[in-house]
This record gives C-alpha cells, structure tokens and sequence, in this order.
C-alpha cells in the first residue's frame, strides 16, 4: 500500500510545487530543483520503484526543468567514484567464480578454534573481513549457509535438538552472519553503498575528496571495536550458549577445506590483483609522493584491476582462460551504478541552484561540535535506518547535514560521516538491512530475537560512533 501511495505522491508533489510560485529568497531555478527533489525523495522514500529505476529521472528532468543540457544531466552517471565500485564488483566477482572468499572463510574458522563461542567469534571475523570488499548482501548469502552447515552439524541428537544453549547457539550464529556483514563493510570505500554515496557527494557538493585510507582510517577502527562489543553483548548477555567444545566441528571444517583443493591459477591470480588492488587504495599518498609522474586515483586502480582479470590469461592453449569472461558481469549490481549517478544529479541539482547554501545560512552561528549535537545526530539517523533504505537516507541526509555544518562554520566532513556510518548500523528489523533480511529467512531468528540483541547494538554503536568520530575525523581529515 505504501508503494502504491508513493507512486502517486512523487509526481503529484512535482506537479503541485512547479504550480506554486517560487518561495522567497529561492530563484526559479531552485523552486523547479527542490520540485524534482520531492519527486526523487517521495519514490526512493517509499521504494514505490526500485531505487536505480529513480536515479534515472535527473536525465529526463533536468534538461526539461533548464537545470542542465542532456551532457551535463548525464555526466554525474560517469562520475569516477562509479568506477571505484565498479572496480570493486568486478573484483568480488571474480574471487565469488574461483571460491577464494570462501577459501578465506573457512581457514579463519579454522584457526578459531572448535569451541561454541571460538566458531561464533570465527563467523563474526570471516564475514566482517570478507564484507569489507564485497558487497554485505553477497557476503551474507555466501556464509549463511556455511552456518548452516555448522548448526546443522552439532544439532545432532535428540537431547540437543530442544536444549536452549543449541538454540541461543544458532541464533547467536545467524545474527553474527547478519551483524559482521553489515559491520565490515562499514570499514572500506566500496564495502558498502552509504559510503561511495558520501564520498561522491561530498566531492560533488563540497569540493572534497575522501581517500581510501582517510576513510579506512576511520571506518576500520569503528569496525574492529563494533564488531568486538556486538560479538560479547550477543554471545555472552544477550544469547549465551554454555556448549563449550563441539565435537566433530573440527573435522568438518577441515573437510570443507580439503574440498576446495589446492589453489587453482585463477584463484591465485585473483588473489594477486586484490591484493594490488588493496595496496594501490590503502596506501595512495605514499605512493604518489614516491613517484610523482604516476596519476594514481582510486578509480583508476579499480579499473586496472578489472582490466587485468578481464585480459590477462592465466592459462594458455588453444583456448586462453581468463580469471573472468565478459559473460560473468552480467552477474554485476549495474543498478547500484546508476544509483550513484542519480544522488550525484541530484546533488548538483541543489548546489548549482543555491540551495545548499541557503540551508547552510539558517544555522550560522550553532555549536555544530557539541558532544550533545553529534550524539543526537547519530541516534536519529540509527533509529531511521530501522525504517528506510540506507542509501537512501544517504542520499537524503549528507545534503542537508553537510549544508548544515557550512552554517556552523565547520568542514562537512565532521558531520557527514558520522551519518553515513550510522545509516550502516540498523540491527534491529529484519526489514533495516538485506543481511537482515535475509538471516530472518533462515528460520532461526524471529522479529522479537532480533529487536531484542539490535536494540543494544543500537545503543552501543550511537556511543561508539559518536566518541571514534570525536576522535578521530580530526586525525585523518
């Protein structure tokens, strides 16, 4: 019902605004953007359409509104932080053909430990590391079922099946498979959409650039200590288990492994580019003050990188083999990439116009970096994400927050992060996340469970977020 309505509002507040005469001090020009907002707003609010089907609207109505010609509408859709995240896909791509996320996986569980609490710790660290580079939803649907496995492996037994420490144990299981997902991808640039939104928009309407490392610099430290408090609030106040070794989990783990073989050329070479990748991202500064003459840029790696999977062979004969063939992007969330393109229209839709600006004015003079002002910004945008799409708030948010910070005199950045981290914090409802959503599916999480464990992550991450970003975003920016 929601959709539908939302369907119908989006055009209608277009048509409604565009009939009104332009509020003072706004021109013309920005009364006819802020009418294309309430349009784009009201579907990606609602999810009336997919997301991507909306960002496409700034090509048609752009030009028609004299916002921009055609070639200017549509120059945001090729924008190079697009290609960092597509460099990123074609990368996990490749390392989802030749199993060497999979291979990662299983060797973290591996040296973990057979203990209940050891194999938990070792899903939290395997799908947090694993989602720092592909995407939180396909981490998800290539770990659940290797938690599965593992449940279905020491649920043996009829003294166990209705044991509440085997039940807290599966439980604690799946929403870790859920909660490091989204927590690791918070770590990197490409682990997650909420962050290239920011990094796009914050180059798009502020004029800066967020580095791979700055925002590692950032990201990771949050990562690490989220995903170490949510492991003990989860395992040992929350869900506790009391199982304590798991016979038999071991040797399944090591069956597992012995499955996948030897390191194949295409694994090994996948291997070789994400780590020339990860370097070339990581450690950017360093490397163009070493060789000047080198116009290093994220995207540029990102593409390279895509570029050696695609046209290097790594086995010759009458028929080469490449680590990836054109056939395999098919699989690739080409949608995200547009995503991108129509936040980033949008975006420059309300720079150009003044809009920014004039949203920055009404706050001149606030104490934007007050703990309190921060500590409350991050709550509300937790608490939303519950409720709407993360990319979305996104897109919504880092506007109006950066325009906000312009007011009280402070860099966009201070505020726009700490934003960005918490649209990626929903742990809540199955409904806030698609790693949510799709552990709810296993059967072994109900809404109660999983509202009970979210909620005290939700406390914990607003803390957190609100004293790292204090913190650190004055070391690293």
């Amino acid at each position: 019902m929601i959709k539908k309505i939302g369907l119908i509002l989006g055009p209608a507040f277009f048509a409604l605004i565009l009939m009104l005469p332009p509020v003072a001090p706004l021109s013309p020009e920005a009364w006819r953007a802020i009418a294309m907002a309430a349009w784009m707003l009201t579907w990606w609010i609602t999810e009336a359409l997919p997301l991507p089907v909306t960002a496409l609207l700034p090509m048609v109505l752009m030009p028609i509104l004299g916002l921009a010609d055609p070639k200017k509408a549509m120059s945001n859709y090729s924008d190079p932080i697009v290609y960092l995240f597509m460099g990123g896909f074609v990368i996990a791509l490749a390392m989802e053909r030749w199993g060497l996320h999979r291979r990662i996986a299983l060797n973290i569980l591996r040296l973990t430990g057979t203990n209940a609490n050891g194999i938990i710790f070792g899903f939290f660290l395997a799908t947090a590391l694993i989602s720092m580079w592909i995407s939180n939803t396909a981490t998800t649907i290539m770990m659940l079922p290797m938690a599965l496995s593992v449940v279905a492996l020491i649920d043996q037994g009829e003294d166990k099946k209705d044991h509440i420490g085997m039940r807290n144990f599966a439980l604690t299981l799946m929403l870790g498979v859920s909660y490091a997902s989204s927590i690791g991808g918070i770590g990197t640039l490409i682990g997650t959409p909420p962050n290239v939104v920011f990094a796009a928009q914050m180059k798009e309407l502020f004029g800066k650039t967020i580095g791979f490392g700055q925002w590692m610099g950032v990201g990771v430290p949050y990562a690490i200590c989220l995903l170490l408090i949510a492991y003990f609030v989860i395992t040992f106040l929350v869900y506790p288990n009391g199982l304590g070794k798991i016979q038999g989990a071991k040797e399944r783990i090591a069956e597992e492994i012995a499955q996948l073989g030897p390191m194949s050329r295409g694994e090994k070479f996948t291997a070789f580019v994400f780590c020339f990748a990860a370097i070339g991202w990581m450690f950017k500064i360093p490397i163009e003050k070493a060789l000047p003459w080198l116009p290093l840029d994220e995207s540029i790696v990102a593409i390279l990188a895509a570029l050696l999977l695609f046209v290097v062979p790594i086995r010759w004969g009458k028929d080469l083999e490449f680590a990836l063939k054109w056939e395999d992007a098919s699989r690739m969330q080409w949608g995200i990439l547009l995503l991108f393109g129509g936040g980033l229209s949008l975006a420059s839709a309300l720079s150009g116009t003044g809009i920014i600006d004039l949203i920055g004015k009404q706050f001149a003079g606030g104490n934007g970096s007050s703990w309190l002002f921060l500590l409350g910004l991050v709550a509300v945008t937790v608490f939303l994400t519950e409720l709407l799409s993360n990319v979305a708030l996104v897109m919504v948010f880092i506007p109006v927050i950066g325009a906000v910070a312009k007011g009280m005199g402070m860099d966009p950045v201070a505020l726009c992060i700490p934003v960005t981290l918490a649209a990626s914090s929903g742990f809540m409802m199955p409904m806030s996340t698609p790693p949510n959503a799709i552990v709810f599916s296993s059967g072994y999480v109900t809404v109660g469970q999983m509202m009970r464990a979210g909620f005290w992550l939700n406390l914990v991450s607003i803390l957190l977020m609100t004293i790292l970003c204090k913190l650190l975003i004055p070391v690293f920016f």
